[in-house]
């Protein structure tokens, strides 16, 4: 169930028998020469409304903006500062709890956003507001990650590109797959940018030129499909799993 397509009285008759949302959360942020910067929000948009499609439960409007301030070197990245990041995300999750929803999924699809994410389930939690997961796609079905492609990448590489290949092939310049891998960093670990135990950099243009990590000539379309099912099967695996808690199991614990 989608939320901006219902009436409030259908979704009232939601709230009654469901304590549970969804709500993804993307960026609007450079990702490379060959993918568009709606790349991250469409992907947990996607996901989030196949999972709510598949089971029932809700899903918000997507929060296309995040915490992307280390791609600002690139043309028309966009970003938040954190801080209001973090308070306009906790002010929305007291907003649906206002309406009985006691338990969100935050479906991300953006590195820059999951530390802060956190930060804000754990503020609501401690203030009992409600119970809140952060759900990062890829981290969910690291090991097929890692069989499809030899050189993912953290960032703009195989296994985004070929989750919009996918999801929205129009939308990839296919033609500038080779120039995303020779200008960017193929084989990037993050040890490998580290000096000492210490991440010595801040943005994103300090490891590649052109904003683009890892081999994304190993991507395909078919590729995508897999990564797209296994990640929306694993994302309705923990709605389930959260759904089925007692209120009591959410709370925070009694003080010793």
């Amino acid at each position: 169930m989608y939320l901006a397509d219902r009436t409030w009285e259908e979704l009232g008759d939601y709230f009654e028998r469901e304590s549970l949302a969804l709500v993804p959360l993307g960026s609007t942020e450079q990702h490379g020469p060959h993918l568009p910067e709606a790349t991250d929000h469409l992907i947990a948009e996607a996901l989030a409304r196949e999972a709510a499609e598949r089971t029932g439960y809700l899903c918000t409007p997507t929060v296309n903006v995040g915490v992307s301030s280390h791609h600002r070197q690139f043309h028309g990245t966009m970003w938040v500062d954190p801080p209001a990041f973090r308070d306009y995300v906790a002010s929305f999750t007291r907003n649906l709890a206002y309406h009985g929803i006691d338990r969100v999924v935050y479906v991300n699809a953006h590195g820059g956003n999951v530390q802060h994410l956190r930060e804000v389930g754990q503020r609501l939690h401690e203030s009992g507001d409600a119970y809140c997961l952060e759900w990062m796609w890829d981290e969910s079905i690291p090991d097929l990650v890692s069989d499809l492609f030899a050189y993912n990448g953290p960032h703009a590489g195989p296994k985004e590109t070929a989750m919009i290949m996918h999801l929205r092939p129009d939308l990839v310049r296919e033609d500038r797959l080779e120039a995303a891998r020779d200008g960017g960093w193929v084989d990037f670990t993050y040890d490998a940018a580290c000096v000492n135990g210490a991440r010595t950099f801040y943005d994103c243009i300090e490891n590649a030129d052109n904003g683009a990590f890892g081999d994304q000539t190993d991507a395909t379309a078919e590729k995508g499909r897999r990564l797209f099912e296994a990640a929306t099967e694993q994302l309705i695996e923990l709605c389930q799993w959260l759904a089925a808690r007692e209120p009591d199991e959410l709370l925070p614990r009694e003080h010793v």
